[in-house]
């Protein structure tokens, strides 16, 4: 009886010492090791690719946001503000009523098929928008020039580039928004214009955030 409860005593001790040390091992050590490396060596990503302005965190270089006019009274869509440059349309998998800054709660797909009615009239309303905003006296957008990514939401539905050709088609509007030269607000879309990553992965692209971050900066200097 006594070889017994000791036995099962020195079993539970045992297993104890091992869960102590596993939770140790893999719940402080190794957390530790991977967070000091991920700190030294891509710092930036790890702390969510962030992207600053006058100071502050302004939003992820990963992750798209809307520059849109405050509500108005009856409003249930907010009108964009078009002096700043527009991202992709932004679609997803939910409504986040707490972080206005990123509407989308989940982001991914629509999921909708090319021949989906309900995405067919979202594309043409679309484009007819791309065209009435961004067509001012002396430049008019014709429909033959609306790339894709200003018409559809990306996988995501949260992308943060939009495509030069629909950089530069907002130029004018911009321009004329700001009072500034539209050769000037050309310059600073090939300025911010990257190329396919590693040469051939991908599209070129311009990120919108920090498109607008120096739109902002060329504005106070202006």
């Amino acid at each position: 009886m006594n070889n017994s409860v000791s036995g099962t005593a020195r079993l539970l001790g045992a297993g104890l010492r091992a869960l102590l040390v596993l939770t140790l091992v893999t719940g402080v050590i190794y957390p530790l090791v991977v967070t000091g490396v991920t700190q030294a060596l891509f710092s930036d990503k790890a702390n969510g690719s962030e992207t600053r302005a006058d100071g502050r965190v302004v939003g992820s270089s990963l992750i798209g946001q809307s520059y849109n006019l405050p509500l108005k009274k009856g409003q249930e869509t907010p009108e964009p503000d078009l002096k700043w440059f527009q991202g992709r349309p932004a679609n997803g998998l939910g409504s986040n009523s707490i972080n206005t800054r990123y509407k989308l709660l989940l982001s991914g797909a629509t999921n909708l098929a090319a021949d989906n009615k309900v995405l067919i009239q979202q594309v043409k309303d679309a484009k007819a928008a791309v065209i009435k905003d961004n067509s001012v006296p002396g430049y008019t957008v014709r429909a033959s020039e609306v790339p894709a990514d200003a018409v559809t939401s990306s996988g995501s539905g949260l992308d943060p580039a939009i495509s030069p050709q629909y950089a530069r088609i907002q130029a004018h509007r911009v321009a004329e928004k700001n009072g500034l030269p539209v050769a000037r607000v050309e310059k600073l879309v090939k300025d911010h214009t990257q190329g396919r990553t590693l040469g051939f992965v991908g599209e070129p692209r311009v990120n919108v955030l920090e498109l607008n971050i120096a739109l902002k900066d060329l504005l106070a200097k202006h």
